[in-house]
């Protein structure tokens, strides 16, 4: 195990990002807390850390490759890129 999805986020249209991932992850069961320029994203898998989305930052979550949550992360973080800049590498 060990295995980490790593993101540098510049979101341009922060208030439309925030209801976005709000019903997206109320649609799949996922617990989201939204602050003033973060998002904490608590996936439901063992052995999956929560992933923190900034408005202009650097990140990473630990995903252990356990599924679907390691894919879901992939997609959220992809679908983030509508709202500004998301660049994501993995290791």
């Amino acid at each position: 195990m060990g295995y980490t999805i790593y993101y540098r986020t510049s979101i341009k249209k922060w208030m439309e990002f925030s209801r976005f991932i709000k019903r997206i992850c109320a649609g799949i069961g996922w617990d989201v807390r939204i602050a003033e320029e973060r998002a904490v994203i608590e996936p439901p898998c063992d052995f999956t850390e929560k992933m923190v989305i900034e408005k202009e930052g650097e990140g990473f979550v630990k995903t252990n490759l356990v599924e679907p949550c390691h894919s879901i992360c992939l997609l959220l973080l992809h679908a983030a890129a509508s709202f500004g800049s998301v660049s994501v590498w993995e290791d």
